[in-house]
């Protein structure tokens, strides 16, 4: 369930007209309800309630200051992937002692913010990452706290570039060889094992995958402990996905309690990454009809957003619902729909935010709410064309806040400089 809603045929987030943001702040705009964000949040963790568990919100779906201040709120910690994610943490006010730091290729610098911050754990995803940890912990004199993550090669029935606990995939440690790595991560004078890690995907619809996992994940934890290697922590990710269009996922009730039942029986803290679930349907882009142009054998619509504001149409060929900010009658009209591509102005082909889509009759000029954009929305966008990304905006009741500013033409060349050699010539 969100909060965006038709009133009188015009399109509202929560109390507040969305044609009335777009007036003030201009298109392209990302637009986030806060009831949505906290009503999501509750509704995940409630079936966790009964074991020890931590939610660490996967900041990499959706990254603003102000969302995961709103997180921060219920007492979430974050997972990251990369120094800035652990810098924005931070200057939003999250507790360093609730940070899990996942993700292939950390920098050694990176690991030494991290180390300096004492983040609750280093989720290691190779056995060379694991020696640097070592070393730079060593040096710090300190001790990095870790799990390993491990790849159960388990399928997660979702996109081939969401998907990331298969063999194939780059994350994780086999799981046949990670058992003898906890040992020697025993013997590092600058690490201490305490958790096993597993993440195998990003919108996952059913519940076998996650479960297949744990069964795996549980024996793995069963045989450390009798070889004397306490585990005191089980991160499981996150990927429980969302409705785009006419996809079912385990509601949040179901998955949690399939979840509590697997760990019932073991004495251990759960850490669960949500992302997408907690943020995707609490946000929209809303972006302005330019032109109508016939081609040969299609039908464009032409709007002022791009595959650099939303890349996922582009990118993974997703399914985001589109919404008329204003209906009139004649638009709700089936007899009235046109098949047409929703494009932007990036010079690419790939440039499109629907193709072939039954869209609702649009006169240029017009708005269109481009639906369940909060997750890996703004996060993935770019300059790309020198576009200047688009602004945020958090609503909270009958008022609503800018919580990024529309980038300017200066903010494009800010930190570009031309040498003198080329200015003297």
């Amino acid at each position: 369930m969100h909060f965006f809603h038709y009133q009188d045929d015009e399109l509202y987030c929560e109390n507040v007209p969305v044609q009335r943001i777009c007036d003030e702040i201009g298109t392209p705009v990302f637009i986030y309800s806060r009831a949505t964000l906290e009503r999501h949040f509750k509704i995940f963790q409630e079936p966790f309630y009964d074991v020890d568990h931590l939610i660490c919100y996967s900041m990499k779906a959706c990254s603003n200051l102000a969302i995961l201040r709103v997180f921060g709120n219920f007492g979430a910690g974050v997972d990251i992937v990369s120094g800035g994610e652990l810098y924005r943490a931070l200057q939003a006010g999250i507790d360093p002692s609730l940070i899990v730091y996942s993700g292939v290729g950390k920098k050694s610098s990176e690991m030494d913010e991290a180390l300096a911050a004492d983040i609750l754990m280093f989720n290691v995803e190779s056995e060379e990452e694991l020696e640097v940890l070592n070393q730079r912990a060593q040096a710090m004199r300190k001790r990095a706290r870790i799990a390993l993550r491990v790849n159960p090669d388990v399928d997660p029935q979702t996109h081939p570039y969401i998907a990331t606990g298969l063999r194939k995939n780059k994350f994780g440690i086999r799981m046949e060889r990670s058992a003898e790595l906890y040992h020697r991560a025993k013997q590092m004078k600058g690490i201490e094992p305490v958790g096993v890690d597993c993440h195998i995907g990003s919108q996952l619809t059913e519940l076998s995958p996650f479960l297949d996992a744990m069964e795996r994940l549980k024996k793995l934890i069963g045989r450390l402990a009798s070889d004397g290697i306490d585990i005191r922590y089980l991160d499981i990710g996150g990927g429980l996905g969302i409705p785009y269009d006419d996809e079912r996922p385990p509601l949040p009730a179901v998955y949690g309690a399939a979840i509590v039942e697997q760990v019932a029986d073991m004495d251990v803290k759960l850490i669960l990454e949500p992302g997408r679930v907690l943020v995707g349907n609490a946000g929209i882009m809303v972006t302005r009809v330019l032109y109508r142009k016939q081609g040969p054998e299609k039908h464009f619509i032409i709007v002022d957003a791009g595959m650099n504001d939303l890349i996922r149409p582009s990118l993974y060929k997703a399914h985001h619902s589109v919404w008329k900010i204003r209906r009139t009658p004649a638009s709700k009209s089936p007899t009235e729909k046109v098949v047409a591509d929703l494009v932007g102005p990036i010079c690419e082909s790939g440039d499109f935010l629907a193709q072939e889509r039954y869209m609702e009759p649009v006169e240029p000029g017009e708005l269109l709410a481009m639906m369940s954009a909060g997750a890996y929305g703004f996060s993935m966008s770019s300059n790309y064309n020198s576009r200047p990304r688009a602004a945020e905006v958090l609503v909270d009741g009958d008022d609503y806040y800018v919580i990024r500013d529309r980038e300017t033409y200066d903010d494009l060349v800010r930190n570009e400089r031309v040498p003198q050699i080329i200015t003297s010539n």
